[in-house]
């Protein structure tokens, strides 16, 4: 291990250790509450920035996109010159991008923030899951993760919360502001107590046509979902403007970025696994998936996370557009799936070491699926958050047992000098299942809503056509949130009931296609092998546990 002295020495002590890990799980707390604070907060940003329903999605989805899109390149060159330094770096980067999006004056320049906040995040997560992998071995190491699993889980569910009372009682720019001592925490507290660590058989080097490919390709693949409904699927429904040109073909751009992106990604497969066989520097090393663990967990963990955050995005849209919910409320009726998770991540270790990590993430992905099922039977005009409590609650539970033991059976048997790869897989493959959640999702959402209310209004007595049509543009444009403006005026009182119904239909329908995707999850987790941490005995040297750890002296 290599780093400053202070740092080297204090991080090699195993109290150390555990204060190190809690000043990764400060950094870890940030982007994954960003992840989700934002989405309470988005109706106001809309009104606020009189933003688009595509640009409602995309300050969510950039984030996503770009995070996923790094994340690969970031954990690999993380492993050549340090994840420390990659740790730091990314807090500081994270930092700075929040100051920017808190003072967006426009949509373009909120979203320009969130990219940059993605490359910030891109640097911080993997590196905080190598240094585990690296520092911590056998019972400590299920701990390590556990705790690990219990702050992403929690905290995104605390994100709502938080970015509610932020967006409520002083304005959704602090759900960003809050970022920055935040950040200065956590630089000072991993200048203390983590040091340098790298893998020294590692090369630097750069993968050009690697990078490109991947982040071509997810890029294209995600504004493709994203864009679908505004621009066409195969044939041009709108012109497509950027920087004034104009795309000039009939087929619709979405169908070829959909194209060339998913070519893109089949390219990346080969020229990495070309590379490596060359010897050349890769970005994503094919030979992990050899690993079963890493395999199957894998792809549990994109399918599950292309239903959760996809959810987490509809809901609170459906809440303060339909039932007229403040930021505040919003979040307090997502505080129940708050508690489920930090409930239940502690259990998580004890139910994996009785039963097995698969049957705990089997155990988590199942209850997600009832709490989504439950929620989506819920959603009505009558619906009322406290109703919610329950199911989001069983939702939240789900959440904390299957977060942290997916991620630690994925990390399991793969060796500790692959950590920054196999991590930066894993994640990618996460953030990706997010970003087209999002997509998939909002896509479903705005195109049923907008169907759905000019049929509905199809029925009002004396409505002109123009005008339902109108309605409908607008409450799909606006993610819905023009709602809002429709029911504070006294004429257009008789088409409020169509306008709602239509809402509360195209919820349902995301709900449950959120549920289609965990549920695709929580069968997949039947093919995760049974893995149990190895005994201390088994491990180089004996490692001190939490709470010796925590004891005075």
């Amino acid at each position: 291990m290599e780093g400053s002295a202070g740092g080297t020495a204090v991080a090699q002590a195993g109290r150390g250790r555990w204060l190190g890990l809690a000043m990764l799980s400060v950094g870890v707390a940030m982007i994954i509450v960003d992840a989700t604070i934002v989405n309470v907060a988005v109706p106001s940003i809309v009104r606020d920035l009189d933003l688009t329903s595509t640009q409602a999605e995309w300050i969510n989805t950039t984030y996503a996109l770009v995070f996923a899109a790094l994340l690969i390149t970031l954990g690999r060159i993380g492993d050549v010159v340090g994840r420390r330094r990659m740790y730091l770096l990314g807090l500081v980067i994270f930092a700075v991008a929040s100051v920017a999006a808190g003072a967006a004056v426009n949509g373009t320049m909120l979203i320009a923030a969130r990219i940059l906040q993605g490359v910030g995040g891109a640097m911080i997560l993997p590196a905080t899951q190598s240094i585990l992998n690296t520092n911590f071995r056998g019972r400590d190491r299920a701990i390590a993760f556990g705790v690990w699993g219990a702050v992403i889980g929690g905290m995104a569910a605390v994100g709502p919360l938080l970015g509610g009372w932020l967006t409520t009682y002083l304005t959704w720019r602090w759900a960003f502001f809050i970022n920055i001592p935040v950040a200065i925490v956590a630089v000072a507290g991993t200048l203390r107590y983590i040091g340098e660590s790298r893998d020294e058989k590692a090369k630097m080097g750069f993968d050009p046509p690697g990078f490109v490919l991947i982040t071509y390709g997810l890029a294209a693949v995600v504004f493709g979902l994203i864009e679908g409904y505004s621009y066409g699927w195969l044939t041009q429904k709108e012109p497509f403007v950027v920087l004034g040109w104009t795309w000039p073909f009939q087929i619709s751009v979405v169908a070829v970025a959909i194209a060339t992106g998913v070519l893109a990604l089949v390219l990346f497969a080969v020229v990495e696994l070309r590379r490596a066989q060359r010897g050349q520097f890769f970005l994503f090393d094919f030979e992990l998936w050899r690993f079963p663990a890493f395999r199957y967990g894998n792809l549990a963990g994109t399918v599950v996370a292309l239903g959760e955050f996809g959810l987490l995005f509809a809901l609170p849209l459906f809440l303060q557009g339909v039932l007229g919910y403040t930021a505040f409320e919003t979040g307090l009726v997502f505080l129940s799936l708050a508690m489920g998770a930090f409930v239940a991540a502690p259990l998580a270790a004890q139910l994996a070491r009785r039963y097995g990590p698969r049957r705990a993430v089997t155990l988590g992905m199942v209850l997600e699926a009832i709490g989504i099922l439950i929620t989506t039977l819920l959603i009505s005009t009558t619906v009322s958050g406290l109703m919610l409590v329950l199911p989001l609650f069983v939702y939240g539970v789900g959440v904390g047992l299957a977060t942290a033991q997916l991620t630690s059976i994925v990390l399991s048997d793969v060796p500790p000098e692959r950590s920054g790869l196999a991590s930066g897989a894993n994640s990618t493959m996460r953030q990706v299942g997010s970003a087209l959640g999002i997509a998939i999702l909002g896509t479903v959402l705005f195109t049923s809503l907008a169907s759905g209310v000019r049929t509905n209004l199809d029925g009002v007595p004396g409505l002109p056509p123009a005008v339902a049509d109108g309605i409908a543009t607008a409450m799909e444009q606006s993610a819905g949130q023009a709602l809002v403006a429709i029911r504070d005026r006294p004429e257009a009182a008789a088409v409020v009931p169509p306008i709602e119904s239509a809402f509360v239909d195209a919820t349902r329908l995301a709900g449950f296609t959120a549920l289609f995707f965990v549920s695709i999850g929580a069968v997949m987790t039947i093919l995760l092998p049974e893995t149990r941490p190895r005994p201390i005995a088994m491990e180089e040297e004996p490692e001190e546990s939490l709470e010796e750890a925590a004891a005075p002296g």
